[in-house]
């Protein structure tokens, strides 16, 4: 897929400009981020990167490549609008996935860049969103369901998934994974024989991505690829490498061509 330079562009400023008012509308609550409840993964490690006392942005480098998700959340938006859609994944789809890419960079910039329990709220938030579309787009192909339909679905989904994110926050993780390997699952082996054309060598980038973006991450984790103070970090990798696997996703369910 030939990308225009003016919708690449237009990302990039949407991009820039969802960047201007997060961190605007974070100068309005903070910087003196004590004053919130601590998002539970300071009871072991938030990651690597040290947090900046006293500053806007706890952890700049974390904070920051967040917003990978959003600019491949509005390249999608604008790909969708376009007069040249030729998929047969619906534009509504494709702007919903859009949208909730942009939630996910939103979120994990609120995150690090305040280490509080509603800035992983908003974090969490958007993974749930990107996995439960997965997995309802999987079972709609597979059992064939109509788009309005499969859109209730969605919606329904969400709200059991946000009631658990706000009564459980602990469970977070385990939960996004079940949601994930069960998405991918039925797409292999349920929908995708049933996806016309659709370029199956997109969803293996995607999950080669993830995979490399896991590693990733459980080294930052636990430690052993890390510099506190540095800039260069690896959840800041993993951010960049899981926009990237975002985007082989979106680029698979667009291959799909209408069956004549």
């Amino acid at each position: 897929m030939i990308l225009k330079s003016g919708k690449l562009f237009a990302a990039f400023a949407l991009t820039m400009a969802a960047a201007v008012v997060s961190i605007a509308l974070l100068k309005l609550v903070g910087p003196d981020w004590s004053r919130f409840a601590p998002a539970t993964c300071t009871e072991t490690r938030c990651f690597c990167e040290m947090p900046r006392t006293g500053a806007l942005l706890l952890q700049p480098a974390n904070s920051l490549s967040s917003l990978g998700f959003v600019f491949i959340g509005f390249l999608m938006i604008l790909l969708a609008r376009s007069r040249d859609w030729m998929s047969a994944f619906p534009p509504s789809a494709a702007s919903i996935l859009g949208l909730a890419a942009i939630i996910v960079g939103i979120g994990s910039l609120l995150l690090h860049a305040t280490l509080t329990l509603w800035g992983q709220f908003f974090d969490v938030l958007g993974i749930y969103l990107v996995s439960g579309f997965f997995l309802v787009s999987a079972l709609a192909k597979w059992r064939n369901i109509p788009d309005r339909r499969a859109m209730i679905y969605y919606v329904l989904l969400c709200i059991v998934l946000i009631a658990i994110l706000y009564a459980l926050p602990e469970v977070r993780r385990w939960l996004f994974a079940v949601i994930l390997l069960v998405a991918i699952i039925l797409e292999l082996v349920f929908a995708r024989p049933r996806r016309s054309f659709a370029r199956t060598g997109y969803y293996a980038a995607a999950l080669v991505a993830n995979i490399v973006a896991f590693t990733v991450w459980n080294l930052d984790q636990r430690g052993q690829l890390c510099a506190p103070e540095s800039l260069f970090q690896g959840h800041a990798i993993w951010h960049l490498l899981g926009a990237v696997a975002l985007w082989f996703a979106f680029l698979y369910y667009r291959s799909e061509r209408p069956v004549r």
